[in-house]
């Protein structure tokens, strides 16, 4: 594995923990830490060992969103360079919203503008009651372009039309009302609760949760019509058929841990 000049990467128990590191900062990040995290990502999403994967956080906050040092540089960009510039943060959050592996999002702090996005691309978001998330960008003459198609499939179209119209800073009790997090705990809780979680996700069959994950991708939105019932109907005669599949039920019926399991 390459060496990361913005985060810090660990591997145990078929799992790997990508931490952001710039917490003078914030973890705010500029186009070096865009370019990690799409490199990592892409790595571990093609390790075969990795069943899952926490994005974490060094520091007080999760992410403050763009760097100050690279947004005055942007200021200077042409349309051109601010394109590419941006198609570069679309690509990251593509990259682990695609990913092949679940990604776990521990958040144990403030969570601002890009870094909302950053969480809305993982599968899993657990937060400390602490946290505070903002998508702040209005208040600077922008939009939250990038990061909207993954916010608004986190926090739905009503509560999006809300925070990027007004940039208000809501806590955790709001960000679990509106779907934002799936769990808000306590700040000396939050390594056991994620710990609890990505083991769920590793005792499960590596090949079914990443199918898994697919599915949910492909069949949300979809009208139930003919042609999903049978897309559905050929997935799930794949998976039964599949290696995995056969496995995982032979070892229901006789009692017994499944082979990825031992």
């Amino acid at each position: 594995m390459m060496t990361y000049t913005t985060l810090t990467i660990a591997r145990e128990n078929h799992v790997a923990t990508v931490t952001l590191n710039r917490p003078d900062v914030r973890n705010a990040f500029n186009e070096t830490t865009i370019a990690e995290i799409t490199r990592v990502f892409r790595e571990l999403g093609e390790d075969a060992d990795l069943r899952a994967i926490v994005l974490a956080a060094n520091g007080p906050a999760f992410c403050a969103g763009a760097d100050l040092n690279w947004m005055k540089k942007m200021a200077g960009y042409t349309h051109a360079e601010n394109h590419a510039d941006a198609l570069q943060l679309a690509e990251m959050l593509r990259t682990i919203y695609l990913c092949p592996k679940p990604v776990v999002a521990k958040v144990q702090g403030d969570c601002y503008a890009g870094g909302m996005g950053l969480v809305a691309a993982c599968d899993i978001i657990v937060a400390v009651e602490q946290a505070n998330f903002c998508l702040s960008e209005v208040k600077l003459g922008l939009i939250p372009a990038t990061i909207s198609p993954y916010v608004i499939k986190a926090m739905g179209e009503n509560a999006s039309r809300r925070y990027f119209l007004t940039a208000e800073r809501f806590g955790a009790a709001e960000a679990l009302r509106i779907g934002f997090a799936h769990e808000v705990v306590a700040a000396d809780a939050l390594d056991a609760r994620v710990a609890d979680i990505v083991k769920a996700l590793v005792n499960n069959s590596p090949h079914a949760v990443q199918q898994a994950k697919v599915l949910v991708r492909e069949v949300s939105g979809q009208a139930v019509d003919d042609a999903l019932l049978a897309d559905t109907a050929e997935r799930i005669a794949q998976i039964r058929a599949s290696e995995q599949g056969r496995e995982g039920v032979a070892s229901f019926l006789e009692k017994r841990k499944p082979a990825w399991l031992g």
